[in-house]
């Protein structure tokens, strides 16, 4: 999908709109030119291709409205004033020589002096890759930070729109005072690009220095590398000097998730095997085309552990989040369709006192789930920015199906009220008169009804895009169709599990027959293990067969939770057994007795059980497509040990508080 013709036309029409309209206030200069810029801090004017290798165009003038002007202002740092670079509205892009980097940081060092970057955020770092053995041991270091893409995803999927891809260079450009730190653009990115600052609670990342190429200046972290391993400017367009202009290097992730505007030159020898010198595990295989893959490094042996502590994580909101969301889901269209549809027990409950207050749980379900969605944010109150990116953010529309499903069943629950009998008895008796005497009873019916469907529909367009929010390339581990049966099987096993403890009870303590409800709920249940079941045994082994980051994560799913992988498959299996022979001795005995009523609430327990289980494993166990980091707050093991023994506590060691 092109991005420029998405979100980017828009965005660049508002803005220069926005900026026709503004009064020009005294320029001033963009950017101080220091008496002892370099020669080769400075820009070139060189004559460029028309398309990159990706086919898109280089000049990106057509981005503009026609008649908006060629060279209107950028607005940085409020300043109205408009740069001197004649290839403003070309793309551009770093290039990156890997056998000249000595890996000696200047460029971090200038890029976060230049930023006032606090200690645990770089928007560019250093990492490196190694192979050999002495004396041919090798070394590879990377420097990397955003790289502006063809596709930005981080744009797409964005829900608040903090993102633009401007004509001016191509530089994709982040608002950090219009994110509300969802982290979602961290997910996406392969190149760990955004930062979210845990502290400020809110996303920045490398804006490509558009204040100084204004002035024909390159960027601030290319002009102080020592080694001459960074240079930047039109894209394709070759630097002097270089031979090369690959768009894939060893540990770099694949090029085709967003086609990024980085070019590499990497020409000496390096071994067939390269490895990261930080605690991830995976390495680098030179395959038949020469081309580097990824594969796994066994880091950490084959012993299997528990780590039941580790299981908690920055990710606890949005697991309660999902579960809770599912579950009511699930619970409500099984209440609301089984009466809908006329199913016997299901027609009584409705009628019952506990077919109101089991909606009212449900919506307070969903309504717990939301606020520890926001309390996840970086800033809770920003919340309803949520919704700004509903053309293209599956967040967005996770959001919206969401708010669509507790708002129309609290609508439902309202019109409900009237056509129960219990609060007809109750009106009579407060106010001395036939509540059917003021409204009419069969039309509230038919709007409960309708809001009913409306919920329903809300919450599968929810479920949908929750899905969807998971599908990340940049996450291989997550990128498999069993997140849609794990989201599915929840949404079955617990709704069915939440509908049958209450109605099972209400029609047994009514006198009525609870064979009907409790078959439907046993084989809605059973049937959401099932899935989910499936789901899992495909994923293990597709993820088991995987030379990349999925099977990484498969990889510390067997060793680090190891034993807790292998109680969350027992207990599914185990459960989905039992499930099965309560089904088929229900069949056999024309109904539920004690002991079958109690082997569901067996199957009840394991099921919640299993699901916050395999819901932590989910969040804890994905490795992203990032480079490889060997420095301090870029290296996991690194972090875990600051943590471990208090040098976390010290800021200038890099690794942010757990405050997101």
């Amino acid at each position: 999908m092109n991005t420029r013709t998405l979100p980017i036309d828009d965005l660049i029409a508002s803005a220069s709109t926005t900026m026709d309209f503004m009064p020009p206030p005294a320029p001033r200069k963009i950017w101080e030119i220091r008496t002892e810029e370099q020669s080769y801090a400075r820009l070139s004017d060189l004559d460029i291709p028309e398309t990159n290798r990706y086919g898109q165009k280089i000049d990106l003038i057509d981005l503009t409205e026609k008649n908006a002007p060629v060279g209107r202002s950028m607005y940085i740092n409020e300043n109205p004033a408009v740069g001197t670079n004649p290839n403003r509205n070309k793309q551009h892009g770093f290039y990156f020589t890997a056998d000249n980097c000595i890996g000696c940081h200047a460029c971090e060092a200038a890029c976060s002096e230049k930023n006032d970057n606090p200690a645990h955020l770089a928007f560019r770092s250093v990492g490196y890759v190694e192979g050999g053995s002495f004396p041919d041991y090798k070394r590879m270091n990377i420097s990397m930070a955003c790289n502006h893409c063809d596709d930005p995803v981080c744009l797409k999927g964005c829900p608040t729109r903090a993102y633009t891809k401007h004509a001016e260079y191509g530089a994709v450009l982040q608002d950090p005072e219009t994110c509300f730190g969802c982290g979602y653009c961290t997910w996406v990115c392969p190149y760990n690009a955004p930062q979210l600052d845990p502290v400020k609670g809110q996303v920045s990342k490398c804006n490509m220095c558009v204040d100084r190429l204004e002035v024909g200046l390159k960027p601030a972290c290319v002009a102080a590398c020592v080694g001459n391993a960074l240079d930047f400017g039109v894209i394709e367009k070759i630097p002097e000097g270089r031979e090369q202009a690959r768009v894939e290097i060893p540990g770099f992730p694949s090029p085709e998730i967003t086609q990024p505007n980085i070019r590499f030159q990497q020409i000496k020898q390096l071994p067939d095997e390269m490895k990261r010198t930080d605690s991830m595990p995976l390495k680098y295989h030179k395959d038949d085309k020469g081309r580097y893959r990824p594969a796994i490094d066994q880091k950490r042996g084959q012993e299997m552990h528990w780590n039941f502590t580790r299981l908690s994580s920055r990710e606890n909101p949005l697991v309660l989040f999902t579960l809770a969301a599912q579950m009511a889901a699930g619970a409500f269209a099984l209440q609301f369709l089984g009466a809908l549809a006329g199913i016997g027990g299901f027609v009584a409950f409705a009628q019952s006192a506990l077919y109101v207050p089991l909606a009212i749980v449900n919506v307070m379900l969903v309504a717990f789930g939301l606020f520890m969605s926001t309390m996840h944010l970086g800033k809770p109150k920003r919340f309803y920015r949520g919704f700004n990116n509903l053309r293209h953010s599956p967040v967005s529309r996770e959001g919206l199906g969401i708010a669509i499903f507790v708002g129309a069943m609290g609508a439902h629950t309202a019109f409900s009220l009237p056509d129960a009998p219990w609060f007809q008895a109750i009106w009579q008796r407060v106010f001395g008169a036939d509540i059917s005497s003021l409204i009419s009873i069969p039309v509230v019916h038919g709007i409960a009804t309708f809001f009913g469907v409306i919920a329903v529909l809300g919450s599968a367009v929810g479920l949908y895009y929750m899905n969807r929010c998971y599908r990340i390339k940049a996450r291989p581990f997550w990128n498999h169709w069993q997140v849609a049966t794990a989201f599915i099987g929840s949404a079955l096993s617990l709704g069915a599990l939440l509908a049958g403890a209450v109605m099972i009870p209400t029609l047994a303590l009514s006198g009525l027959s609870v064979f009907g409800a409790t078959w439907v709920c046993g084989i809605v249940l059973a049937t959401g293990l099932i899935v989910e079941g499936i789901g899992h045994r495909a994923h293990a082994r597709d993820m088991g067969r995987a030379e990349h980051e999925g099977g990484a994560s498969y990889y510390v799913q067997t060793t680090t939770f190891g034993k807790t992988f292998l109680l969350r498959n027992a207990l599914l299996g185990t459960n989905i057994a039992l499930a099965c022979a309560l089904l088929a001795v229900m069949l056999l005995r024309d109904g539920p007795g004690i002991t079958t009523l109690m082997g569901w609430a067996v199957v009840g327990v394991i099921a919640v059980a299993t699901s916050l289980i395999g819901r932590a494993l989910f969040y804890v166990l994905v490795i992203p497509t990032t480079m490889p980091g060997a420095f301090f707050w870029k290296n996991k093991g690194f972090e875990d040990h600051a943590r471990a023994i208090g040098l976390a506590n010290m800021p200038q060691v890099g690794v942010a508080p757990l405050r997101h």
